[in-house]
């Protein structure tokens, strides 16, 4: 990863920031992007000393407000700098509520957020080639039975919410599919990925009764990040794009997540954030 610049969505935390050290100890130039400055700057700190990189920099995200979002793009277009690879990371489960602009919060965390973020960036990674756009979903999109477009503008229901993070993550997976059916030939391949079931921060909102339950059995969050590494570095996957990964290896998505339902969830997606 030398001479290749990254940015890492959720970099200060759990799976992403494992991701984020990972990147800049194979001398990656890495953009941590998060909501907190505080846990931010923290994180950059730390992977700074465990990796000996001192190339490695705070950028304020907040995928809840695509206003943020805007600008943590703008101000990283004002850099100057090329963009190799996009690490899609940040991710919320097992929270209600809506985003800013009144979208299910998980959907509009997981999902729409990042696909805001990627399109502010698609100038600069096409420039960067190759580069790749890695999305960080789950195999809970597999539960999904499809997309009610309808209760995405309502909080998520249950206890756990886990149907509308099933939807979030099929999301990520469609959303990967069909960017790389559009960006087929310029040198930006794309990637979805399982990462395994970890215990991140992003379980740290499901409810404490139901907490330990959910994640007595998960991976670490530095085993959780091989995944992400792979589809952002592997030699062998320079060439193929759109694909879905069960931690290490390819894999059917589900039969949910079809070209058809990609297409009408990115014209959808365009026209909400670009509103």
């Amino acid at each position: 990863m030398s001479e290749r610049t990254v940015l890492v969505t959720g970099g200060n935390t759990g799976i992403g920031q494992a991701t984020a050290t990972g990147l800049a100890a194979r001398g990656g130039r890495v953009y941590v992007a998060a909501r907190s400055q505080a846990k931010g700057e923290t994180a950059v700190a730390e992977i700074r000393a465990s990796t000996g990189n001192d190339e490695v920099f705070y950028l304020p995200l907040d995928l809840a407000d695509l206003e943020s979002v805007r600008v943590c793009a703008a101000r990283f277009l004002a850099l100057g700098e090329p963009l190799h690879v996009l690490v899609n990371n940040a991710g919320v489960a097992g929270r209600r509520g809506l985003t800013r602009q009144g979208f299910e919060l998980m959907f509009g965390v997981n999902h729409l957020g990042h696909f805001a973020l990627t399109n502010a960036l698609l100038g600069v990674l096409q420039a960067s080639a190759p580069a790749r756009v890695v999305t960080v979903s789950s195999d809970a999109h597999y539960s999904a039975r499809g997309i009610d477009f309808e209760a995405l503008r309502r909080p998520a229901r249950g206890l756990t919410g886990m149907r509308e993070y099933a939807v979030s993550k099929l999301g990520n997976v469609l959303f990967s599919a069909e960017l790389g059916r559009r960006l087929d030939g310029t040198g930006v391949t794309t990637y979805a990925l399982h990462p395994g079931v970890v215990a991140s921060g992003i379980w740290r909102r499901v409810p404490w009764p139901v907490r330990p339950l959910v994640t007595r059995r998960m991976l670490s969050p530095s085993q959780g990040a091989a995944a992400s590494l792979y589809c952002a570095t592997a030699p062998e996957l320079a060439q193929v794009s759109g694909r879905y990964y069960d931690t290490c290896a390819e894999r059917e998505a589900s039969s949910v997540a079809t070209p058809e339902l990609g297409r009408v969830l990115w014209d959808r997606s365009q026209a909400w954030t670009t509103a």
